[in-house]
């Protein structure tokens, strides 16, 4: 297993976006995802990634996309820029790898065909938060989202040990909403939904909206979710 630096400083990303698309999971920065990678033009994609800037995105599938699989069917205009942070290669010539999702990203044009994968022109999206983002405003809201994470979580001791590690490490609000979001089973609407708004006090209202509404709904839970293979 290949272990790889995690810091990642936003003038080491080119503007071409190697994109992987994915039916049914959507990728936030700040969290990790684990995937098996075995299909031919995948390959080509992570091993291209690994000689050079370790850079992948990952993206949704627009829906109707069973009809293309083996094309280019079309894409949702937001991915995650994530950093490969571990990769092995099996004696089947397939890879594990751990990405790190490090940047929104708003994908812009796909270019021509020249490589097996796709590559998508992107350009990176900053989170805002207001003037007052690290005052009394920022921290009502994080406790009130820190307390509707632990009432959606369920009650299983290790699902509190790891709110626990959470709760206990110095995050920012941007940081916490995209951590409860790409951990709550919410559908894919509101998924993408949080993942292309960058005000940060509006994710976080989004986001609680959705934890109670989906609460009301008697919705399923899953903590932390299943890894995704291609």
């Amino acid at each position: 297993m290949s272990d790889e630096p995690l810091a990642f400083s936003p003038d080491q990303f080119s503007g071409l976006a190697r994109v992987f698309p994915l039916p049914n999971l959507v990728m936030f920065p700040h969290v990790m995802q684990a995937l098996h990678i075995f299909e031919p033009r995948y390959l080509a994609m992570f091993e291209e990634a690994i000689e050079d800037d370790r850079l992948i995105t990952l993206g949704l599938l627009a829906p109707g996309w069973e009809q293309h699989y083996d094309d280019r069917p079309k894409l949702h205009p937001t991915g995650c820029l994530c950093r490969i942070a571990t990769h092995q290669r099996t004696p089947q010539g397939t890879y594990n790898v751990l990405l790190l999702g490090v940047r929104r990203l708003r994908l812009i044009r796909e270019l021509p065909a020249t490589k097996p994968f796709r590559v998508v022109e992107s350009e990176i999206l900053d989170d805002h938060e207001p003037d007052d983002a690290m005052g009394s405003a920022a921290a009502g809201l994080q406790q009130q989202l820190l307390a509707a994470f632990k009432r959606s979580m369920p009650k299983i001791p290790q699902a509190y040990e790891q709110l626990d590690q959470l709760l206990g490490s110095q995050i920012t609000l941007g940081m916490l909403s995209d951590i409860v979001s790409y951990t709550l089973d919410l559908d894919l609407d509101t998924k993408l939904r949080l993942l292309a708004e960058c005000d940060v006090f509006r994710r976080v209202r989004l986001l609680m909206e959705s934890i109670d509404a989906r609460a009301a709904a008697g919705g399923g839970r899953t903590f932390p979710p299943d890894f995704s293979v291609n």
